[in-house]
C-alpha cells in the first residue's frame, strides 16, 4: 500500500547548479522506481542555516511531495546517505488528515 510523504533535501550550497538539477533529477527517478508518484517539487533556492553545519552557513533546499511504497524506499534513502552534495535529508510519512489536505490520499489510494 502507498503512503503519502514530504521529503525535504539541502544540498551544497557550494554546487554547481548543474549538479544540483542531477541530485533533484535523480531523486525523482528513485521515486518512480519504488513505485511512487511525485506529486511536486518545490525549490526553495538558497537558505541560510541556523547553525553551521560541515563548516557551511548555506544550502539549497528542495522539498518533494509523493506517494510510493514505504518497503521499496531504501535505494532512495541509501542515496541520499551516500551522496556529497547531499548536506541533510528529511523524509516525513505523512498524517492521514495532512495528506488528504494536500490530495495526496487520493493518489495513494490509487496506487
Amino acid at each position: 500500500m502507498n503512503r503519502a510523504y514530504e521529503l525535504m533535501v539541502i544540498i551544497d550550497a557550494d554546487v554547481a547548479d548543474a549538479e544540483n538539477k542531477v541530485v533533484v533529477d535523480r531523486v525523482e527517478e528513485l521515486i518512480g522506481a519504488a513505485g511512487g508518484e511525485l506529486s511536486s517539487t518545490d525549490r526553495w533556492g538558497r537558505r541560510k542555516f541556523a547553525y553551521l553545519i560541515n563548516h557551511k552557513a548555506e544550502g539549497y533546499y528542495v522539498v518533494f511531495e509523493f506517494t510510493a511504497d514505504p518497503a521499496k524506499l531504501d535505494p532512495m534513502d541509501r542515496f541520499l546517505r551516500l551522496a556529497d552534495e547531499v548536506v541533510r535529508h528529511k523524509l516525513i510519512r505523512l498524517p492521514e488528515a495532512e495528506a488528504e489536505r494536500r490530495s495526496l490520499a487520493a493518489m495513494a489510494a490509487e496506487d
